[in-house]
């Protein structure tokens, strides 16, 4: 069982932080131009997207029969870099939960921090001040919603770890006694539905609607307050995902609930970026990347609509040390992954149940094998281990596309900045991770919170096993 180390204070009506920290640098207005204040903020995270992955997509997107390699979305978006680092006892290399945390609340910690300092104490996030003020606010992600970054904006925790602790201050915490967010979308169910407590039939009773799949999400009524859970743990891939515009779809779906007079803060965060870093797969990656690519789009065509609103984008770190051309070969060739019928992962567990697994990963690729390649597929079949056929299709294509990976880790160069909208040119330049907070807060102007919210947890509990899935990684 958890202990607790926070105490637990829930007054209803009253505004949040007396112990609660708010240590963002304050941002001049020189630089924050508050007359240009937007009235809505959508934040956007790319987790694991260093700048290798932005060119990458831009040449996996490129038209070979022109002669120049067409922008996309992110070069018409891009405004700036930022660093980082976690707190220093975590040295220069940061994690989600760490990084999620400078960007949800503008104050450094150690990794694997959740919404609390370098002491272990509760800081206040851009989401729970936009409460406060009265917006509306959500999160749609397409990893679990209680994983690092969304957590940190709602949550309070010592570990990452504590997934049913996290889903437990989803609900337990408040602003103005109020739940902190309006709309949360992405996976999770097995962490709201449980068997200790079913935090997803308290949302209900508090007149939440629920939806478990895409059309249930899209026959609520605007404006609702909405819980839509659509995985046990986090989606599927966008490549196995029957909507392949998830990401897209479920920003839409939280904007269309979230817009009032007052205005929204909206949480995006394109997860599985950094899944497929980590798994050193660049067929996935790069779907992903369309993925978030799609909804930048749309994004964009929001903002024209509603000048008000400043969109932000950002990487909360790289993953994996992807480059672009590998082992002194000054080529790659992303027409290979173009044609995707499924991730690597599930061609790799069905290709053992084929009569013809040569032919049949020929298919799923897209793409024709020589003869050689479909004899080297005939014989992975028959490997037991799943996994290793996955690494044998993965290696495959990287020595195809000619992808480099240094890691299967995070590593700690800057990030990209883009920003459009409204307030958008207080992001230009280089910054560090924190400044990305400093700057929300300048355009949520208004009295800090006063009274501290819930939080019961202290080493993982309940959750002993929920980073043993078979990507590990996801825990990182």
């Amino acid at each position: 069982m958890s202990k607790s180390f926070f105490a637990l204070t829930l007054l209803a009506g009253a505004a949040m932080t007396g112990c609660m920290q708010s240590t963002a640098k304050p941002v001049s207005t020189a630089t924050a131009n508050t007359s240009d204040t937007p009235r809505n903020i959508i934040m956007v995270v790319a987790d694991g997207m260093g700048p290798a992955y932005t060119t990458a997509y831009r040449n996996y997107q490129d038209d070979p029969a022109t002669e120049a390699v067409e922008s996309v979305v992110f070069d018409d978006i891009l405004i700036g870099s930022a660093s980082t680092y976690p707190h220093q006892q975590s040295g220069y290399v940061t994690d989600s939960a760490a990084a999620a945390t400078a960007l949800a609340s503008g104050t450094k910690t150690y990794n694997g921090a959740i919404g609390v300092d370098a002491a272990k104490q509760p800081l206040e996030s851009v989401m729970m001040r936009a409460r406060q003020q009265g917006k509306r606010t959500g999160l749609a992600v397409t990893s679990q919603i209680v994983h690092a970054t969304p957590a940190s904006y709602i949550a309070h925790d010592e570990s990452r770890k504590n997934y049913n602790a996290i889903a437990d201050d989803f609900y337990d915490n408040r602003v103005n006694g109020q739940h902190i967010a309006n709309v949360m979308l992405g996976g999770g169910t097995r962490y709201f539905e449980r068997d200790d407590r079913d935090v997803l039939a308290q949302f209900i009773d508090d007149g939440y609607a629920y939806a478990d799949s895409y059309n249930r999400l899209a026959a609520i009524p605007q404006g609702s307050d909405v819980i839509g859970l659509f995985a046990d743990v986090a989606l599927p891939p966008v490549l196995d995902d029957k909507r392949k515009n998830r990401l897209a779809y479920m920003t839409e779906h939280a904007i269309k609930h979230l817009e009032n007079d007052n205005g929204f803060f909206l949480l995006v965060e394109a997860s599985q970026i950094d899944w497929a870093g980590h798994s050193n797969d660049i067929a996935s990656a790069m779907a992903e990347m369309h993925d978030l690519a799609q909804t930048m789009e749309m994004l964009r065509e929001y903002v024209e609509a509603h000048p008000d609103t400043l969109v932000i984008l950002t990487a909360d770190h790289s993953t994996g040390g992807l480059t672009v051309g590998a082992r002194g070969d000054y080529r790659w060739s992303p027409e290979f992954l173009s044609a995707m019928q499924a991730s690597v992962g599930t061609i790799a567990s069905n290709m053992g149940d084929e009569a013809a697994p040569g032919a049949y990963v020929a298919g799923q690729l897209g793409f024709t094998l020589s003869d050689d390649e479909v004899a080297r597929f005939d014989e992975l079949a028959g490997e037991p281990d799943v996994n290793k056929r996955e690494a044998q299709l993965k290696q495959f294509l990287d020595e195809k596309t000619n992808t480099g990976w240094t890691t299967s880790g995070h590593t700690g160069v800057d990030v990209e900045v883009f920003a459009f909208g409204a307030g958008s040119q207080a992001l230009a330049g280089q910054h560090d991770n924190t400044d990305i907070a400093a700057v929300i807060f300048e355009h949520l102007k208004g009295s800090s919170m006063q009274t501290p919210v819930s939080d019961n947890k202290g080493t993982p509990s309940g959750d002993d096993d929920a980073c043993d899935f078979k990507e590990d990684w996801r825990c990182h």
